[in-house]
Order: structure tokens, then C-alpha cells, then sequence
């Protein structure tokens, strides 16, 4: 087996691997970095540009994980694309939103490479998409497999409980086993059930490392963390202010509208008008036609219906006033300049009546990564191309990822015992924690970080 890291840094990036196996290729999960532009948002694909990839699989529809698909799949004409029906659905909503961001971008910053991609390259990029069930062995050629294969390459996906359509993957070839975590979360949510993954011998694990540098809190439960949430909005408020919380537009957002739907349930709060942004609309009008066909918390609950939200766009957003008793759960997560979230905080910042509460992953160098870090009065610059200000507002933080605790991660290994672990999708702080962790607890397991961009041979 080889395997190579495309991602180009140690990192939550452009995510990508490459992996040979059983004499086949392919290539698993192909992003776009959330924060880099042209080709630097790419996954590093020169360094398989001379190899012929026979498939593709996609763990989930995030954009750190299928973002760049159209590129990957005009660069390998031939290679068979898998993914569930759900991340098939949802992705191609997502990649149609971001060619709408890259046309933007390209008058924005003056790039001729953009869009990377078109509607039309999407629309005829999705219709070679094929769906694979849940727990359903699947040779390569696409064909479903025999029980007992054991000599062809298999693949089979596993409910990943990150986001609606998340999957890990178990890879099969000739006698051996490969698991690939993808985004995992091992506890439930608000809306998405933990994950069900494979329990059985596996030589080779791929294990995703997002919290590693954060240990849970002693005596962290989600029903307290929910409350938690409703008793600093009720404080912002109480003192004549209003709520933005920065979310994804897949995942976050439909657990965030979720709470909103429990708060007004168990009269936490009282009714308050709620506002998200337009893919965040689309992407939880796909939640709710799923929400009897999946495996969910709520399962009756239709958030669109329940929870009534406003929806805002990159036009209205400048139009829409600041006003108290208000929730704006919008996106984007990390802040990223000219986003709905971020546009609309560099409204509040400045003001004490305001609160701006996080909920889950940001990158440390992002907006929101040095908003959070802030200390009351630090002047901070959330877009280049607007003056510094100063923090003023209420910043609180939470526990709501939808990746599996450090300590999860690890006990799942340590269940596995597997013969090697390879740690990808973290900031180097994480990855170094956890590696550290599983060299102690599991010493007979080789543990490796792969360097981005070189072939190891497994």
C-alpha cells in the first residue's frame, strides 16, 4: 500500500489523500482550502498528475472535503466518483453556491483563475456521481460485492455522525483492511446520532486529529452546554442587545436552529425572530426532506417550519438593521472576509449591548480565530480592507463541534488496535497531542504523521 498526503500542509486544509492499494488508485475526499486562493486552494494533485486514478471517494459534502471535485475529476477523465445519495445531493448544492463565490472573488481580487470551476463543469461533474448505500460492500468497478471478497479492492461507508450524509470509509484488498475516519463524531448532537463505525480488525487506520490540542472539560455535557448557550443570549438580551452566532452553512447551522427549536420548546427563551444566510436556508430545506430517511435526534422536527427564520443574502445583509431581542446565526463559520458573519459582526463589535458567541471550529489565523482570542478593547482588523476596531462586544465560546473529542479518538483506536495509525486533518498542535497519546497507549502501533507531498510506503 502507498499513500500520499495531498494536503499541503499539517493542517485543516485542502484535504486529500492518495492511496494505492491492491494494485488500484484512488483518491479520497478532494477540498478546497477555506482560506487560500487559485491553486493554492487546491489539494497538491502534481504529485499524482502522472498516475491514472481509478476512483474517487468522498467522505462528506464540507468544502475542506469536496470543494475542488470538478478539478480533480477534469484532471483524471476516467476515474469512477463515489459518495452517499445525501453528500451527492447536498455538494452539489454546495459547489453550484461556490462557483457563485469564485465569480465574485474573481472581481474582488483580480484573479483570472477563477472560478475554477463552472455550473455547467458541475452540473456535468454530478450527473457521473455515483450513490453507495450505508453499510453496503462495493467492489471498485461499482458492481456490489460479495460478503467474502477478498482478493478486488472493496470499499464500504459508515455513518460518520458529523454532518447529514457523513461517512467513514472501510477499504478491503487482498486479506487487509484500511479504515478511514473522515469527520467523525462519536457523541450525539442536537439533531445528528453518533457515529456507527466498524469495530472489527483493522491494519491500517486513518484517523482525522480536529480536536487534539482540546481536552474535553471535566464534567462537559451537551444538555448543560445547550443551557448554557440560552442564558447568554438571554443576558444580550436582557441588556438591549442582539446575538450573532458564526456558523457553517452544512451542519452548524442546522444544529444551532435546532436549539433555537428546543429553547422556545422548553420556554428557555422567549420567541425571538432568528436570521440565517441563503445556502444555509437550501442546506437545511435538504435536512428537513431527510428528516424521516436518516438516522437523527428531533426526527419530526422540520427546522425550516419550527424555527421560521428570516433569510439574508450579500445584498440584503447591508440593508438589514442591527436590532435587540434578534438571533443571526450566519454563516460563514470561520469569518472569512465579505461573508455574511463577518460583515454583519464588524457592526456589533464596537458595541457592549452586542454578544458574538462561537460554537464550534475556527482557525486560529481566521477572523474568528483572533476575535475569540481577544481581550476587551485589543483593536482587531476582521477584513484587510477595512480600518481596525475595537473590541467592544460581549465574546463568549462553546462546545458544539461536530468532531469526535480527543479522547474519543483515541479510545476508538485503542478498540481497533490497529497495526498502523495515520494521522491526518489538524493543526499541528493537535496532530502532535494525539500522536503523542497513541505512541504511550498503543506501543506496539506505528504512528505517522505524513508529510504533505511524499509517498510512504504502508
Amino acid at each position: 500500500m502507498k499513500f500520499i498526503n495531498l494536503t499541503r500542509r499539517t493542517e485543516i486544509g485542502a484535504n486529500s489523500y492518495y492511496l494505492e492499494i491492491g494494485g488500484h488508485r484512488l483518491v479520497v475526499d478532494c477540498g478546497m482550502h477555506p482560506k487560500n486562493n487559485g491553486d493554492e486552494a487546491l489539494p497538491n494533485f502534481k504529485s499524482i498528475a502522472d498516475r491514472k486514478v481509478e476512483a474517487i471517494l468522498i467522505s462528506h459534502a464540507h468544502q475542506d472535503h469536496i470543494g475542488t471535485l470538478p478539478v480533480l475529476m477534469r484532471r483524471q477523465p476516467g476515474a469512477r466518483i463515489f459518495m452517499t445519495e445525501i453528500t451527492a445531493e447536498i455538494g452539489n448544492t454546495l459547489l453550484h453556491n461556490s462557483v457563485n463565490v469564485m465569480t465574485r472573488q474573481r472581481e474582488e481580487i483580480g484573479t483570472m483563475l477563477y472560478p475554477l470551476f463552472t455550473h455547467r463543469e458541475t452540473d456535468r461533474a454530478s450527473d457521473l456521481w455515483q450513490w453507495c448505500p450505508l453499510r453496503q460492500r462495493i467492489s471498485i468497478s461499482g458492481e456490489r460485492a460479495p460478503e467474502r471478497e477478498t482478493d478486488a479492492l472493496t470499499f464500504e461507508f459508515f455513518d460518520a455522525g458529523h454532518v447529514l450524509g457523513s461517512a467513514g470509509i472501510l477499504l478491503r484488498a487482498e486479506g487487509r483492511t484500511v479504515f478511514y475516519t473522515g469527520d467523525v463524531n462519536f457523541d450525539d448532537q442536537t439533531i445528528m446520532e453518533a457515529a456507527i463505525f466498524p469495530e472489527e480488525k483493522i491494519d491500517i487506520l486513518i484517523m482525522e486529529c480536529t480536536r487534539g490540542d482540546h481536552a474535553t472539560p471535566a464534567g462537559w455535557t451537551r444538555a448543560g452546554e445547550e443551557h448554557r448557550l440560552a442564558e447568554a443570549v438571554d443576558r444580550a438580551f436582557t441588556r438591549g442587545g442582539c446575538v450573532l452566532i458564526p456558523v457553517f452553512a452544512l451542519g452548524k447551522t442546522q444544529e444551532a436552529l435546532a436549539m433555537f427549536y428546543k429553547f422556545r420548546r422548553e420556554r428557555l427563551l422567549p420567541e425571538f425572530p432568528i436570521y440565517i444566510g441563503g445556502l444555509s436556508s437550501k442546506m437545511t430545506d435538504i435536512y428537513d426532506r431527510r428528516a424521516s430517511m436518516t438516522r437523527r435526534q428531533l426526527a419530526r422536527v422540520q427546522l425550516m417550519e419550527k424555527t421560521a427564520p428570516f433569510v439574508l443574502n450579500g445584498q440584503t445583509i447591508h440593508d438589514a438593521a442591527v436590532r435587540a431581542g434578534r438571533i443571526y446565526a450566519l454563516s460563514s463559520g470561520m469569518m472569512t472576509p465579505k461573508t455574511l458573519s463577518n460583515t454583519f459582526a464588524r457592526r456589533l463589535i464596537e458595541n457592549p449591548q452586542h454578544s458574538i458567541l462561537f460554537v464550534g471550529y475556527a482557525d486560529p489565523l481566521s477572523p474568528a480565530g483572533v476575535l475569540r482570542s481577544a481581550q476587551p478593547g485589543d483593536e482587531i482588523a476582521l477584513d484587510p480592507d477595512e480600518p481596525p476596531q475595537r473590541v467592544r462586544c460581549h465574546i463568549e465560546q462553546f462546545q458544539f463541534s461536530a468532531h469526535a473529542s480527543r479522547e474519543s479518538l483515541i479510545e476508538y483506536a485503542k478498540r481497533l488496535s490497529p497495526k498502523k495509525i495515520v494521522l491526518v486533518h489538524g493543526d499541528p498542535s493537535a496532530v502532535a497531542w494525539v500522536r503523542a497519546k497513541l505512541i504511550v497507549d498503543l506501543p506496539q502501533a506505528e504512528v505517522i504523521v505524513p508529510a504533505p507531498g511524499i509517498e510512504l510506503e504502508l
